[in-house]
């Protein structure tokens, strides 16, 4: 592919949104060496990942980062150790985008806590941009009966949340709550749904309580309030620490609380008796290994997975963000580039 420039965001300066982090620039297109594929972004998924990279809850890991890892695009060239995957493939670039491959917990298939991984749009420039380069052996297969839009979420919010689900050690035919009600949350309700669990969700705004409730949760209130039942697991997608102690509240005897976030404010003091007797448990969630990745696009193969959510044009990334920031957005949004 001949040299040629592209327009992309880059964190300038990470802070609050107010002091306009986020440039839109002219840049050059990089070409793809040895096992990696250039691709022509197509969408790319608006995360609550990439807020946290642009304000700075997140330390640089690269000056001058483009934001963006649930990019949705076409192969446009290949480098000289690629050999499966060609150019005109339709493929997705997830948060993952490398792992050592030797360490123990890469050979134990979790790569996800690989001391060496390094992520697409943190440490290395992600789909807010035209173009996106990326290792072929973290670039995903993507399931058909889907439009571009409705992939890009899939590809990070639906993989992250998949592991969450994971974690949360739900029981056949359990209760499961959600907390918040975004990107990531919508997506993993319906995956429950599907295995036949009963949902209910504590987030804020009438949009995202209205929006859990036509997918077909059992009930939907505010964020820190009680569910009508007890329950035998929850996911904390919201970054908001004070959260968990409500959610370990609302667990039943022996429940799970996973917590999605790769940031979350300071979680407030635990009482034991209250939080944690009964053999209630906290889990992180950390990343996703490719077999996540791998099981959950296989999943929405099989199984229909509505996306909701707003598109807006590249040129206004920073208005989704921002929009993002401040809860106006139910479901997940989408930068339509190509």
């Amino acid at each position: 592919m001949a040299v040629q420039t592209m327009q992309a965001w880059q964190v300038r300066k990470p802070g609050p949104l107010g002091t306009r982090p986020l440039e839109f620039v002219t840049t050059p297109v990089t070409e793809p060496a040895g096992d990696e594929v250039l691709i022509a972004v197509r969408t790319c998924g608006v995360c609550r990942t990439d807020l946290h990279v642009t304000e700075g809850d997140l330390p640089v890991h690269r000056p001058r980062v483009t934001p963006g890892h649930e990019v949705v695009g076409e192969v446009v060239a290949i480098g000289p150790a690629v050999t499966d995957l060609g150019v005109g493939d339709r493929v997705g670039v997830a948060w993952l985008r490398h792992t050592c491959g030797s360490c123990r917990y890469c050979l134990a298939d979790r790569e996800n806590l690989c001391p060496q991984s390094r992520y697409t749009g943190w440490d290395a420039d992600g789909g807010y941009a035209e173009f996106v380069t990326a290792p072929a052996p973290y670039v995903h297969q993507l399931p058909s009966g889907y439009t571009d839009a409705e992939l890009a979420p899939l590809v990070c919010a639906g993989i992250i949340g998949y592991r969450s689900l994971l974690r949360a050690d739900l029981p056949p035919g359990g209760r499961l709550g959600i907390y918040g009600f975004g990107g990531s949350a919508h997506i993993t309700a319906q995956v429950a749904l599907a295995q036949g669990a009963e949902v209910h969700v504590m987030t804020r705004g009438d949009q995202a309580q209205e929006l859990a409730m036509a997918l077909g949760a059992a009930s939907a209130q505010g964020p820190a309030d009680r569910p009508p039942v007890p329950l035998d697991s929850a996911i904390l997608f919201a970054p908001v620490g004070e959260l968990v102690l409500p959610a370990l509240e609302a667990l039943d005897r022996g429940g799970t609380l996973s917590i999605a976030g790769i940031h979350l404010t300071d979680i407030p003091v635990l009482n034991y008796e209250r939080h944690l007797f009964q053999e209630r448990q906290v889990r992180s969630v950390t990343s996703n290994t490719r077999t996540d990745a791998r099981e959950f696009l296989a999943f929405a193969g099989r199984h229909r997975i509505e996306v909701s959510g707003p598109e807006y044009p590249l040129d206004r990334a920073d208005a989704a963000l921002d929009d993002l920031s401040a809860g106006r957005i139910a479901g997940a949004a989408v930068l339509r580039v190509g």
